[in-house]
């Protein structure tokens, strides 16, 4: 009888661990997605630009 409230008690400690560590890891998930929408936002007038600028260059280049 002791043994199986000690067996008991490891399982529930054992489900508690897992599920403190589940709810851990998808928050950090969704805070990285938000981290990379984010960045992604920031970024995207910079890399139009340079887009614009790239094929601006590439225009001067092209002999006529």
């Amino acid at each position: 009888m002791p043994l199986t409230v000690v067996w008991i008690a490891v399982a529930v400690l054992a489900v508690v661990v897992l599920g403190a560590l589940v709810y851990g890891v998808l928050g950090a998930a969704g805070r990285l997605r938000r981290e990379v929408a984010a960045f992604e936002r920031e970024v995207r007038p910079l890399l139009t630009e340079a887009q614009a600028t790239a094929a601006r260059a590439a225009e001067v280049q092209r002999p006529s």
